[in-house]
C-alpha cells in the first residue's frame, strides 16, 4: 500500500487522504497514518507543483544543465563539493552521475549572461572543478511525467505512393 500511496501523491500531491482511501479501498485513518510515517521517515520530503515556466515567464527565464568534472576530496568524496554547490541560489539541483562527468548541476537564471556569469565566476573557479560543459534548456515537453502541452497534435504521416 505504501508504494501505491507514493505513486498517487507523485501523480497529484493535491489528493487528500480521503481521496486516496477511496482509490485504495481502505480507511482514511490508515492512509493518514501511512502518510505521516512517510513524512517522518523523510521518504516524502516535500509536496510541490510542476510549473510550466514557459507560460509563466515567457522568454524571461533560462535553465542550464551543467556537466561538471571534479576531483573528489580526500575522505569526503563528492558529497562535500555537492553540498557547497547546492548553497548557491542559482542552483536548482545537483546530481552525482556515472559516466563522462561527475556532477550534473541544474541552474536557473534570468538570462544567458547571468548563467554564463555563474559558470565563469562561481563554478569554474570553484575548488576541485576540472571542467564544465553547459547545455541550455530550449523547451520542456514533459517533466515529472507531466506533459507541458496537453494538446500537442499527433504528427501526421505522409502517404507513401508507389
Amino acid at each position: 500500500m505504501r508504494k501505491r500511496i507514493i505513486e498517487l501523491l507523485k501523480k497529484d500531491a493535491r489528493y487528500t487522504p480521503e481521496d486516496i482511501a477511496k482509490m485504495l479501498d481502505t480507511s482514511e485513518d490508515i492512509i493518514k497514518k501511512e502518510i505521516s510515517k512517510l513524512e517522518n521517515e523523510k521518504i516524502i520530503v516535500q509536496y510541490s507543483a510542476v510549473i510550466n515556466d514557459e507560460k509563466l515567464n515567457g522568454n524571461g527565464s533560462v535553465t542550464a544543465f551543467i556537466e561538471v568534472k571534479v576531483t573528489p576530496e580526500r575522505d569526503k568524496g563528492f558529497d562535500d563539493i555537492a553540498n557547497r554547490l547546492e548553497k548557491f541560489p542559482e542552483v536548482q539541483s545537483v546530481y552525482l552521475m556515472s559516466g563522462a562527468y561527475d556532477l550534473l548541476v541544474v541552474v536557473q537564471g534570468d538570462s544567458l549572461k547571468e548563467v554564463a556569469r555563474f559558470v565563469s565566476e562561481k563554478l569554474a573557479p570553484f575548488g576541485n572543478v576540472l571542467s564544465t560543459a553547459t547545455h541550455f534548456l530550449l523547451k520542456k515537453y514533459k517533466e515529472n511525467g507531466i506533459l507541458m502541452e496537453q494538446d500537442i497534435p499527433e504528427p501526421s504521416r505522409l502517404k507513401v505512393v508507389f
